[in-house]
């Protein structure tokens, strides 16, 4: 079992030692993150942020975003402004931290601890960003209005030829899809978006639940959030009994009637 464990250490630790001579970086990047946007039509817009330490994903430390930028809706979605919000809020508090004489260099060489005032675990060695060129400048403008342009090492991996670009230049590195680097930021890629697409569809659903429930007559916004509220769930409220709909707040029995012959009707 140790020699078995040994053994994919070892790999691991190529892989990352090609990413790092790719990328020309100074040292074996333990912490990656990648990012990717997920939307249907500029609908439920959602990002994730999937971590990998030490070339194996980490599911503790991954993170989900909901795009809140008012100009992404139905029919209008925008993956460039999408990025650029999600990487300003996730390096909003970096950029805070420098501002008031923080140092990276500090962060990089100090003991890791759980018990530390503040999270220095999670700055990144890598970030990668899912898509080409333009995702990527989207990104580094983000850092740029943050002020962290020259300290977050960034790159990302376009799907169609599995292709790499970095700030500063205008095309793509030269590698070769098979190489153990580029293996590794492409199971980083996948899963950013086998996490952003799972977030999506589950927001997609609740939302659409949740439409149910204003095709019952009497029913308002806040009738809706009390008995969610209540209820925790559409699901719950579906299957409750006429008993159960009355015991809601400011609930009676005519309300109780109409919630509950809509989802039992014949």
């Amino acid at each position: 079992e140790f020699e078995k464990i040994k053994k994919g250490h070892d790999k691991q630790l190529l892989n990352l030692e090609d990413l790092a001579q790719l990328l020309d970086l100074t040292k074996l990047p333990r912490r990656i993150e990648g990012y990717d946007i997920s939307h249907l039509q500029g609908t439920n817009a959602v990002a994730s942020q999937v971590v990998f330490i030490d070339g194996v994903p980490s599911k503790n430390d991954y993170r989900k975003y909901k795009i809140k930028d008012p100009s992404i809706s139905i029919g209008h979605s925008d993956d460039y402004l999408s990025i650029k919000e999600v990487i300003k809020r996730r390096f909003k508090r970096w950029s805070k931290y420098k501002s008031e004489g923080g140092s990276f260099e500090f962060l990089s060489s100090v003991k890791k601890s759980k018990l530390d005032l503040i999270n220095i675990s999670d700055w990144p060695d890598l970030i990668m960003i899912d898509g080409g060129k333009g995702q990527l400048n989207s990104a580094y403008k983000a850092l740029e209005e943050l002020h962290l342009e020259k300290d977050v090492v960034l790159c990302s991996l376009a799907k169609k030829n599995e292709e790499i670009y970095i700030p500063g230049l205008s095309k793509p590195l030269n590698t070769d899809m098979n190489q153990k680097g580029v293996m590794l930021l492409r199971r980083l890629r996948d899963e950013a978006h086998r996490f952003a697409l799972s977030f999506h569809r589950n927001k997609r659903s609740r939302r659409m639940n949740r439409s149910q429930l204003t095709q019952i007559p009497g029913l308002g916004s806040s009738r809706i959030k009390v008995l969610l509220e209540h209820f925790n769930s559409v699901d719950a409220i579906m299957t409750a009994s006429k008993k159960e709909l009355m015991m809601v707040k400011g609930f009676g029995i005519n309300t109780a009637n109409d919630i509950f012959n809509y989802f039992n009707s014949e």
